[in-house]
């Protein structure tokens, strides 16, 4: 069957307008012969991201952005994602514009949920901004700037300062300073120099003096040895048994054992003790007022008649 040139040339032109089709919604991310999902997020601003930029999942590509337009009159843009369908998340998840390195573009990363439902094709997504690394690096260098800025205040001020500071009376007065500082370390160095000519002149008896003290350390060391070396224990043991002793001896002088404690404790004892005593006082007494009375022991021979004094009691000397 022969076929004519115009049923050739149709072909070829709708070969071609396919061709054309396919190849233009391959070059957008589309592909006419895949069925991946074709989801959505809505953003005031893209942070410069475009068309055809890479849709990721913890670093892997899923899919790229498909289409970037204005979704209304308020300025919020739509932005189209076609991605994988063998990748499954809920429609909870997060779609994040961030930088991709410092020079690299913008890239659309997914932070995935799980909890949800799946996300379907037709679902629009969260959407969020990630802080680029620059912008991120700017924030940080705002408060050192502000900080550089109020030191350089600073230092103008002290500067201005130090100029009003040095006019001729401040430098006058500066350079006595300085003057009397120089006076001043001239004194101590000369102070320094007669004490190291006092040490070395007395550099003998200070040596004798560290050797006495050495030498008197080494023998408070040797009386602390020897103190070590008393066992104490036995020395404490006998006096904790002189004690006991004593002890023992008071109580029993208390309770009025032994002829020590009935002496202690027998008050008739010291009656008669403190009668007796004033009854040989009385006898000592008569004895020097009437020493005849005992002393005199002639005998009466002829009947003589004895002149001796009756006794009589003395007056009490303690009266």
């Amino acid at each position: 069957m022969k076929v004519s040139k115009e049923v050739k040339t149709g072909a070829l032109a709708l070969i071609a307008i396919v061709l054309f089709i396919f190849g233009y919604n391959y070059m957008k991310g589309h592909n006419i012969f895949d069925s991946s999902k074709e989801i959505y997020a809505i953003y005031d601003d893209v942070e410069g991201l475009s068309g055809s930029s890479d849709v990721v999942i913890n670093g892997l590509k899923i899919g790229k952005v498909t289409e970037i337009d204005f979704l209304n009159e308020t300025g919020e843009i739509l932005v189209t994602m076609r991605i994988q369908n063998d990748f499954a998340f809920s429609k909870n998840s997060i779609a994040q514009i961030y930088s991709d390195g410092l020079i690299g573009g913008k890239v659309m990363k997914i932070l995935p949920d799980y909890a949800a439902e799946t996300v379907q094709s037709g679902d629009t997504l969260q959407s969020d901004i990630e802080e680029g690394v620059i912008a991120n690096v700017v924030s940080r260098l705002v408060p050192l700037r502000e900080k550089f800025e109020a030191a350089v205040g600073g230092i103008d001020t002290l500067v201005r300062s130090v100029n009003n500071v040095l006019d001729e009376s401040g430098q006058k007065d500066l350079k006595e300073s300085l003057s009397s500082f120089n006076s001043t370390m001239e004194n101590l160095n000369q102070s320094s120099a007669q004490i190291n000519g006092l040490l070395n002149r007395n550099s003998t008896k200070l040596d004798s003096v560290v050797e006495n003290f050495d030498k008197t350390a080494e023998n408070l060391g040797s009386f602390s040895d020897s103190l070590a070396l008393i066992e104490m224990q036995p020395i404490i043991a006998k006096i904790d048994k002189t004690l006991e002793d004593l002890n023992s001896v008071s109580s029993k002088l208390e309770s009025g054992e032994g002829t020590a404690g009935k002496l202690i404790n027998d008050e008739k004892l010291y009656d008669n003790l403190e009668r007796t005593s004033k009854e040989m006082e009385e006898l000592v007494q008569d004895i020097k007022l009437n020493p005849r009375r005992y002393i005199n022991l002639r005998f009466s021979i002829f009947g003589k008649k004895d002149k001796t004094q009756p006794y009589t009691k003395p007056d009490d000397p303690l009266e």
